[in-house]
């Protein structure tokens, strides 16, 4: 199993979806998505506090449908306007504390990079690590690690800073297994809250050794 070091100045914490439609009240949130916010609030504050960017990314469509592609056939209610900009659904978790140091970044597809500046925006600041955290573990941060790891990112998956629903007989834990079984194979660390705190203390007091010795 891959182990990568991280060193703040050049790391990113990706916040996948925490919408209001993929943590609580709607038929495909997450049972566990309050719990997973928090421990993500508890990461992003950590992350912040060392120099780490937090990116929060949302799914959102045109309100005329113009960019749904196959995704439509797939999620129905798309067609409704659930994901357009400005919808309950659509909107972050009240609860996901945003800071003003923070990105946005809307998506109109599953993946953070495919359709947005993603990349651009972690390329300029000299960024080849990120943090994927949020929901739903088995798709949107599932496509997102990959779509990281393709691109040469050091790829760090939260196993407890992840979460899904069932599908079908699959119970959301058996599905968050599988998931993080396979990242863990061959496209990331997958790695607990508490351990990539740690990593990121410890890569902090390095980059200010570092600084001192200059």
């Amino acid at each position: 199993m891959v182990s990568f070091d991280l060193f703040p100045k050049r790391t990113a914490l990706i916040n996948v979806d925490m919408q209001n439609r993929f943590v609580e009240g709607y038929p495909i949130s997450a049972p566990n998505g309050l719990a997973v916010l928090e421990r993500i609030n508890t990461v992003a504050a950590a992350c912040r506090k060392a120099g780490i960017l937090v990116i929060h990314t949302r799914n959102v469509v045109r309100s005329d449908g113009s960019n749904l592609g196959r995704q439509a056939e797939f999620d129905p209610p798309l067609m409704g306007g659930i994901l357009n900009n400005g919808s309950h659904a659509a909107a972050l978790h009240k609860r996901l504390v945003v800071d003003a140091r923070d990105v946005l970044l809307d998506k109109p597809r599953f993946g953070a990079f495919y359709g947005t500046d993603l990349e651009l925006i972690l390329r300029t600041r000299g960024i080849d690590t990120v943090i994927i955290a949020g929901i739903a573990t088995n798709v949107c941060c599932d496509t997102t690690a990959r779509e990281a790891a393709v691109r040469d990112f050091r790829v760090l998956f939260l196993s407890d800073g992840t979460a899904n629903h069932d599908i079908g007989d699959l119970s959301a834990s058996e599905l968050h297994r599988a998931t993080c079984a396979t990242l863990g194979l061959v496209f990331a660390e997958v790695i607990t809250v508490d351990e990539v705190i740690a990593k990121i203390e410890l890569g902090a007091k390095f980059e200010m050794a570092d600084t001192a010795r200059d």
